[in-house]
């Protein structure tokens, strides 16, 4: 029996709390360190993952990305690479808890730049622009949210990392993700209204993905959470 919506807003809520804690042993612990390489520290997350929750599930790929890796989006594939002592590196994590999918993604700076410094920090201040704008047009799409993103990012002297900004979560498996199905993502194609149902007649819920660049530097960051609830 499908779970009502009262209860698939809480077990989304406690999923994404759980993914917090999962990041913030991460940082506690110091997995993300100089010298160590991109996919032994994906391995070493999802390990933790375990050992915290019990999780052995991801509805997508694990990505850690450092240095110029950090400019690709996600469906990029690039080799694995060591973390260097002055390096910028981002992880993108969907644990499923409880049949229900997280997917959570945060920026570490090692060393003193100040430039990866302020690009970390801006990232937590577009989303929580981006999050309020969503909050202020009950009727807002894909499209226009998608627009404002890509506007808070230039404003802070940055630009957007991918072609969306955000997609449909939910229970595990989900609506299928399509990546030629634009009405799953914020995207200037996706000039559907946001707030609706989806095809099984849920409430639509999704999470908001701020992917910022620097070409000029050759570095980006990552940060994404719930957008519809919290």
């Amino acid at each position: 029996m499908a779970d009502d919506e009262l209860t698939r807003a809480a077990r989304l809520l406690d999923a994404q709390a759980k993914a917090e804690r999962l990041f913030a042993e991460i940082e506690t612990r110091g997995l993300v360190a100089p010298g160590e390489g991109e996919r032994a520290v994906s391995d070493r997350v999802r390990d933790l993952a375990n050992e915290l929750f019990g999780t052995t599930r991801h509805w997508h790929r694990r990505i850690v990305r450092s240095g110029p890796h950090t400019l690709m989006p996600y469906k990029e594939n690039p080799p694995d690479r060591l973390i260097g002592a002055d390096d910028i590196v981002f992880a993108d994590f969907g644990p499923i808890f409880e049949e229900y999918e997280a997917d959570f993604g945060r920026t570490f700076v090692l060393g003193d730049d100040p430039v990866k410094r302020r690009l970390r920090d801006d990232l937590a201040v577009v989303f929580a622009a981006g999050k309020r704008h969503f909050a202020a047009d009950p009727g807002i799409t894909g499209a226009a949210l998608h627009t404002e993103v890509a506007r808070l990012a230039a404003d802070a002297g940055w630009e957007l990392g991918g072609w969306h900004a955000g997609h449909l979560v939910g229970e595990f498996p989900h609506e299928k993700i399509d990546g030629a199905d634009v009405e799953s993502y914020i995207t200037p194609a996706n000039d559907t209204p946001m707030r609706r149902t989806d095809r099984a007649g849920r409430v639509c819920h999704w999470i908001l993905e701020v992917h910022l660049i620097d070409r000029e530097h050759g570095f980006g960051g990552f940060h994404e959470e719930l957008l519809t609830l919290g």
